[in-house]
């Protein structure tokens, strides 16, 4: 396994229930993948979550583990099932069933970038998806796995905080709630993926805040919430989407002025949902 695949920045000491991920802020474009797409640089981070994973770098912090991949979502979603193969893009992969995702280029292996621009010329051959999946998805997975599971048996459950952006214009279509338009949107798959307390406390620490926050529309969480999302053996997760424009020049994938002042916002919120779980904390793992 590439030692680039991931990363997972430890806390000094573990005292939240919490597990920070960013799945796909992964900035690795390596030569040889460059090689592959007919996209330049700036098209290809067109889909990246840019900058979500130094927005949470607090997270150790206040005691919880964070876990970001590195490679970029261009090259491999790791919120997408392994099985979800795109035969228009993969050879040798046969169409089974309609899965929207995978039909609309959005597979495990992406054909497309934002506004459906192709990221190949042809196809590619079977053995490189496979290769990819073998030494990112896989890893990653295991590790993401391996630290809810850690902090369950050491809290008595875990709360998985998945988190990603969102372009500026996702909510357009959405008609504003009283509160305004939603700049947070938490997915936690309409209750299936998670317990609602878990939710309210970690909606309450946006809205402390000042921020505005919709649940469900229009992310109601993908692979990750669903897989990991087991309420009734109480390991919890909560998709979070963060509107792009707070922090970033969407047009130049840059950092906007805001930048700092809003991961100094973040801070707070982090602090505030680290908390949730550990105060159920089992006296064998005090």
């Amino acid at each position: 396994m590439p030692d680039t695949a991931f990363s997972v920045i430890l806390p000094a000491k573990q005292v939240s229930a919490v597990v920070f991920a960013s799945p796909h802020s992964g900035t690795d474009y390596s030569e040889s993948f460059m090689a592959q797409t007919i996209l330049g640089r700036k098209a290809i981070r067109s889909s990246e979550d840019a900058f979500v994973d130094q927005l949470f770098a607090a997270a150790p912090d206040y005691g919880a583990p964070l876990l970001c991949a590195l490679k970029p979502r261009a090259y491999l979603d790791l919120n997408r099932s392994p099985e979800e193969l795109d035969p228009a893009l993969i050879e040798g992969v046969q169409k089974r069933g309609q899965n929207p995702r995978v039909a609309s280029g959005l597979g495990v292996i992406p054909r497309v970038v934002a506004n459906g621009r192709a990221i190949y010329r042809g196809k590619l051959p079977r053995a490189e998806a496979d290769r990819r999946i073998a030494e990112c998805w896989h890893p990653y997975h295991r590790t993401l796995k391996a630290m809810l599971e850690q902090a369950h048996r050491t809290f008595g459950q875990a709360i998985l905080v998945d988190c990603h952006s969102m372009p500026h214009e996702a909510v357009d279509s959405m008609i504003p709630p009283s509160g305004g338009r939603p700049e947070i949107v938490l997915g936690d798959r309409f209750g299936a993926a998670a317990d609602s307390d878990v939710v309210d406390r970690i909606e309450a620490a946006f809205v402390s805040a000042g921020l505005k926050v919709a649940r469900n529309a229009p992310f109601a969480g993908a692979y990750i919430t669903q897989t990991y999302g087991r309420p009734s053996r109480r390991q919890h997760a909560v998709q979070i989407e963060i509107d792009r424009a707070l922090y970033m020049d969407e047009a130049n994938i840059c950092p906007n002025p805001n930048f700092e002042s809003f991961q100094r916002l973040l801070r707070g919120v982090i602090a505030e949902i680290a908390t949730i779980g550990s105060e159920e904390m089992p006296l064998a793992a005090e």
